[in-house]
């Protein structure tokens, strides 16, 4: 949730945020109004508590009469208490309601529009020139024996798909390298549940506008992460947590769920959006004033994981309107996936300063000792798609696929995977 000392002292901000996600900005003076009809009921109840409890009291000393005349007005005084107490809770309820449907506010910067309205920060290597008409991921890894997406479609449906023989060694190669880079620069590796009680799943800020994206467990009462940043997020829910040494980094390796709802018929060639997927996923928290200085740090552990696989990339500044609801800047690394003679993502970089945190309770103890909302980030290290981008960018005219020299020691030193049967 969005911090409600901001929207008192400078409901300006909210405003220029939601204008530059493309939201509604009259929630603004709606939840202001809110705000101050709670706090009005809160006030009226805390008094005539006391003024109730001060009574009792009166009570106590007194006899006859007068006695009799204190416990009808405490009689009555009960009563009006137990209505404020009941307009106090509608008041809070009506609040927290429209409170927790504000997105994140944006960082000073980060582009205003839609999807298409990022700005390119970086472009590092030129795609490359083929002198033979390149194959697509599917075409290769079929070639390969690395993925059969028809028998995966008649186990589980559309946009399910088996990673056979060299296409499972490929993928835990990528993600064994990643885990490695992760071990390497201060992450804690961590296996997380991949299912979650709602009130984790809806901190993390994923039940808002993209809940239809979200796989729900009815029965059970459940949620299917479609990343491990919910249960990494989760992971400290209602805790102090000390930062005295630093932030604290952890990396989720899961497998990840996703509807993807209203994509029909985007993509649905191959395994580039699919409906389950692996991911080591980056997971910081911080105090906020580390929050930008962090997010730096795991955009440049992307780049260096994506110049292991030795891939032509960009860095964009991710639109206001493109934002997910937790995110308060966001960057993403795309490859180039030559077939299609575009730049696709791989990697995004989240900062949501402390929007999830306050959702979830997270805080620390500040010079001081007291109890502070921590901020949260988050970035992918390596997942599923990015075999599309080494099998493209690295293909031989015979069919076969060389290997980043990076991810031979985690291949058995395999420096080219060849076509199945060669």
């Amino acid at each position: 949730m969005i911090d409600l000392r901001i929207l008192r002292e400078d409901p300006d901000q909210v405003r220029a945020s939601q204008r530059a996600r493309g939201e509604d900005q009259g929630v603004v003076d709606r939840l202001l109004s809110l705000d101050a009809e709670r706090r009005s009921a809160i006030a009226t109840a805390d008094q005539l508590r006391a003024e109730h409890k001060a009574l009792g009291k009166q009570i106590g000393k007194a006899s006859g009469d007068e006695r009799e005349a204190l416990l009808a007005k405490g009689k009555e005084l009960a009563a009006q208490v137990k209505e404020a107490e009941v307009e106090q809770s509608r008041a809070s309820d009506e609040f927290e309601q429209l409170h927790r449907t504000v997105p994140n506010l944006i960082i000073d910067g980060v582009p205003a529009g839609g999807e298409d309205d990022f700005e390119v920060l970086k472009q590092v290597g030129t795609p490359r020139e083929f002198d033979f008409t390149p194959r697509d991921h599917l075409d290769l890894g079929e070639r390969l024996g690395a993925i059969d997406m028809e028998r995966g479609a008649k186990v589980s449906g559309a946009r399910f798909y088996f990673l056979t023989g060299v296409g499972a060694q490929l993928q835990l190669a990528l993600l064994n390298m990643a885990a490695a880079q992760a071990g390497a620069t201060g992450f804690e590796l961590m296996v997380p549940p991949v299912l979650v009680r709602p009130e984790i799943m809806g901190g993390t800020g994923f039940l808002g506008a993209h809940a239809d994206e979200v796989y729900n467990l009815g029965a059970d009462d459940l949620y299917l992460v479609g990343t491990s940043e919910v249960p990494l997020a989760g992971y400290h829910a209602d805790e102090i947590i000390d930062l005295g040494a630093g932030a604290k980094r952890y990396a989720g390796w899961s497998t990840c769920f996703r509807r993807e709802a209203g994509s029909y018929g985007k993509d649905t060639r191959g395994i580039l959006r699919v409906h389950q997927f692996d991911k080591i996923e980056m997971f910081v928290y911080c105090k906020p004033e580390d929050a930008e200085s962090e997010h730096e740090k795991l955009l440049a552990f992307e780049e260096d994981m994506l110049a292991k696989i030795e891939v032509p990339y960009r860095v964009i500044d991710t639109a206001a309107g493109d934002l997910g609801t937790s995110a308060a800047r966001k960057y993403d690394c795309e490859a180039w996936v030559p077939t299609q003679e575009t730049y696709r993502e791989l990697t995004s970089t989240s900062n949501c300063t402390t929007f999830q945190a306050r959702r979830l309770g997270v805080r620390y103890r500040d010079a001081g000792g007291k109890p502070q909302t921590v901020a949260t980030l988050n970035g992918t290290l390596a997942t599923t798609r990015w075999l599309v981008a080494i099998l493209e960018n690295h293909q031989l005219a015979d069919g076969s696929v060389r290997v980043p020299e990076a991810m031979r020691p985690f291949l058995g030193g395999r420096e080219v995977l060849s076509p199945v049967g060669e």
